[in-house]
């Protein structure tokens, strides 16, 4: 009898459910390895035509195997929103940084933090102000030559004003950043929209002072203000880019003179 139960219980060992079964399963299982499992990236690679799809290794390679698209965040204007998150005790300072035109240390002060804040603030500003300070100069020149001179106001100064300030201060930054990058030089374009745009607050204040219905007062008025604005953005760029482009600096320092000889010819004449 007792060899019968024997029998029966290795008989009945290779059913399913038994525990046996199951424990030389497991073991048999451990016993073979699992073969590497790749993954693929989809889509394909569309870098060239017989790539296929990409095997991928570890998580950190894969990451680093992917192109970097750095003009895909050039367009994005979520790329930009960062530089406008700044205090008003920041942009107060740099502003008044920006009127003292012997100061080199304007890239030190915006490294950490540069806004593009002041640059749209200070141009939209200065366009305005001009619009209206050009038709008002404009009116007492010609009232101080006739008082029957009645006030009207010119919308073309408005579009003037609009064209000229926002193409200088964004297509200016934007070249000398291009050339530089040409050149080797490690330019970075918000600094220079953000240097470029605070360098234009002193023509705010000396267009109220342009009010001065007097020619060569008015001629002296702008000449110190562009000298001034121009010193500013000349040894700045001179702190940033050493003396190896001292020409790169002269242009600029010419090109600041030729927007302060234009606001006087194109609004206060």
């Amino acid at each position: 009898m007792e060899e019968e139960s024997q029998n029966s219980s290795t008989n009945t060992s290779h059913l399913l459910g038994s525990v046996p079964a199951v424990v030389a399963d497991e073991k048999n299982a451990s016993n073979n390895p699992v073969p590497y499992a790749t993954m693929q990236t989809f889509p394909p690679n569309s870098g060239g035509r017989d790539q296929g799809y990409q095997t991928l290794g570890t998580p950190t390679e894969a990451f680093g195997q992917q192109p970097a698209n750095n003009w895909q965040g050039f367009f994005s204007v979520s790329s930009y929103t960062q530089y406008f998150n700044v205090d008003t005790d920041v942009v107060v300072n740099r502003l008044i940084s920006s009127l003292n035109p012997v100061a080199d240390d304007f890239f030190g002060k915006i490294d950490a933090n540069p806004d593009l804040y002041g640059l749209i603030w200070i141009s939209t500003t200065l366009v305005f102000v001009l619009a209206l300070l050009g038709n008002l100069a404009t009116y007492l020149m010609q009232k101080h030559i006739d008082n029957n001179t009645s006030w009207s106001f010119d919308v073309n100064y408005v579009q003037t004003a609009a064209w000229s300030i926002y193409g200088y201060v964004i297509v200016i930054p934007l070249a000398y950043y291009f050339f530089l990058q040409y050149m080797g030089s490690n330019a970075n374009l918000i600094q220079f929209w953000c240097m470029w745009g605070y360098s234009l607050t002193i023509f705010i204040l000396s267009s109220f002072l342009l009010l001065i219905p007097i020619g060569i007062l008015r001629w002296i008025i702008i000449i110190l203000t562009g000298f001034a604005s121009a010193t500013f953005v000349a040894l700045n760029l001179r702190s940033f880019l050493g003396s190896d482009l001292s020409v790169t600096v002269i242009a600029a320092f010419v090109l600041q003179i030729a927007l302060a000889v234009f606001i006087k010819v194109q609004f206060f004449e």
